[in-house]
């Protein structure tokens, strides 16, 4: 197996190879006067099952459009020099919030990725909490894993549920699969009832309606919203405002994806959030030390996950 990471400084990288118990595959990667770039493996691929750990969020360096081509570019040359199967890892992907068309001559971006991400040779797709999971699956025609990040946030819900009740908490009718997946494996690691609620929330040119309406019961508990990624904030402040208003004793924010990009710092200082919680899948690097963000943020690893997902991917051949 060869193990390759494309963002440089990677600190995901090493973890998953830890877990693995093998080190990151080295490769070059030269970049020109005119921006333009070199990647090749350092090690002959011929034969080995390669996997490619290449998360595609913006920042700090380089566009998810410049990580896009790069990982292209990794996995065609790696195809061309005889690599057995080749597996992109992708944490983050980019562009899957863009999976239906919602007004006239909409693209649906999701697709597009999908197409070439498969054109290159890639034989399949491992990926962390996408924004629609069916939407995802029917874009690709590889075999595809879908990590959910729930798996990593148990140890940190453990911890407010033993303070008390807690019910999970969908911030958007889109997420409420999502949160009844988390809900019913709490239940079973808890062994006790964990309570529901989702909130409405409408979003039409640009702007985003609802909150004033919660189904279900969050008195008394700590409401632990759980969303597929936080922007800039605002959907998980409007949640956070909405539920305390409704009698929820803490309200604590889980997102797979911390992309906090502006306003979010300021937005997420609202006294009602109470912690927020992501997957080091996109580092916190737009969170300034010593902010109130940074004050009330944690972040948990994911390369447990990831190091499964790839041996199971290893031992079988395909995609899961």
């Amino acid at each position: 197996m060869l193990l390759f990471a494309l963002e440089p400084g990677c600190a995901l990288a090493p973890s998953v190879a830890q877990a693995l118990g093998q080190g990151v595959s080295p490769h070059e990667e030269r970049v020109f006067e005119d921006g333009e770039r070199k990647l090749r493996p350092l090690v002959d691929p011929c034969g080995a099952d390669a996997y490619v750990l290449a998360s595609l969020h913006g920042g700090p360096s380089d566009s998810p459009h410049d990580k896009l081509v790069r990982l292209l570019m990794f996995v065609a040359t790696l195809r061309e020099h005889g690599a057995a199967r080749v597996t992109a890892v992708v944490p983050y992907l980019a562009y899957a919030r863009k999976d239906r068309g919602t007004k006239p001559f909409d693209p649906i971006a999701s697709r597009h990725v999908a197409q070439l991400i498969e054109a290159v040779g890639t034989d399949a797709l491992i990926v962390l909490e996408v924004h629609n999971l069916s939407a995802m699956q029917n874009a690709f025609r590889i075999p595809t894993t879908h990590l959910s990040a729930h798996e990593a946030f148990d140890a940190v819900a453990d911890e407010w549920a033993a303070q008390g009740p807690v019910a999970v908490v969908s911030p958007d009718p889109g997420g409420v699969k999502r949160a009844q997946l988390w809900r019913e494996h709490l239940e079973s690691r808890l062994g006790r009832p964990v309570g529901f609620a989702m909130i409405d929330k409408r979003r039409s040119d640009g702007r985003v309606g609802g909150f004033d309406l919660i189904a279900g019961d969050v008195k008394g508990a700590t409401a632990l919203v759980l969303d597929d990624l936080i922007a800039s904030g605002g959907t998980i402040r409007r949640a956070a405002v909405a539920l305390r208003a409704a009698g929820a004793r803490e309200v604590v924010a889980f997102a797979a994806h911390g992309l906090f990009v502006p306003p979010a710092e300021a937005v997420l200082a609202d006294p009602a959030i109470a912690a927020i919680v992501v997957a080091d899948g996109v580092p916190p690097f737009r969170v300034a030390a010593g902010s109130a963000l940074a004050s009330r943020l944690r972040v948990v690893s994911v390369a447990p996950l990831l190091a499964r997902a790839i041996s199971r991917c290893s031992r079988s051949g395909a995609g899961g």
